[in-house]
């Protein structure tokens, strides 16, 4: 797990991203090397999985795999305005919102140790459209559901409506969404969670997720 943090450290003094420039571009997330329309993927230690017991760690059993010492379980849209970068997401405490890169890092401050953010760039998307498309749809709530075609979105699903070809199509595919940790029982968050909304877990319906999402033919890495 040392390991991690000590490539993503290496990695960012490599980059020119040593104490010079710490304050404004903390872990590397500042122009110029990220773009308008860079997708930036938030990654929690396995470590810090805390049994399902919040959403994240309920997003993390769910899409980790065995053997990987890291799960991702975010995904945010970035937009680079001259010198600053903002942010947009769907997430529980705001909705869909757009807001600084400093409110995005204090929203994914872990209680132990620090997340780790990979950023990849899309191919063959007019990024500046999805962009305006998101921040078209800012002011709506948080898809508690996790169902398509509502009026809510959750993370990825806000990227997949966003992001589309050249022919319009989304280049996000759904998929049959999976809701069980990897020894095949179901987190008791998502079963509080839906048994309080009266469905049942919508295991198997179509849907995105981080981890898939990052690894399309579509995204090239940056860093």
């Amino acid at each position: 797990m040392k390991k991690i943090f000590f490539v993503v450290f290496v990695f960012a003094a490599l980059c020119g991203c040593g104490p010079r420039v710490s304050r404004e571009a903390p872990y590397g997330l500042g122009a110029p090397r990220l773009k308008t329309g860079d997708l930036i993927f938030v990654g929690r230690p396995v470590q810090y999985d805390n049994g399902g017991d919040s959403m994240d760690g309920a997003i993390a059993s769910a899409t980790g795999r065995e053997g990987e010492d890291m799960n991702l379980i975010h995904v945010a849209i970035a937009e680079v305005k001259k010198d600053s970068v903002w942010i947009i997401d769907a997430t529980l405490a705001h909705g869909v919102d757009r807001h600084p890169l400093d409110t995005f890092l204090k929203d994914f401050r872990f209680r132990k140790g620090e997340p780790v953010f990979i950023v990849k760039r899309p191919k063959g998307v007019d990024v500046m459209a999805a962009v305006e498309r998101a921040k078209s749809l800012c002011g709506r709530a948080y898809d508690v559901r996790f169902q398509e075609g509502n009026e809510d979105f959750y993370c990825t699903e806000l990227v997949q409506v966003c992001y589309l070809d050249k022919e319009g199509r989304q280049v996000f595919k759904s998929e049959p969404m999976n809701w069980l940790a990897p020894d095949g029982t179901m987190p008791a968050y998502w079963e509080r969670l839906f048994g309080n909304l009266g469905m049942s877990v919508p295991q198997g319906l179509p849907g995105t997720n981080p981890r898939r999402m990052s690894e399309s033919d579509c995204l090239q890495p940056v860093f």
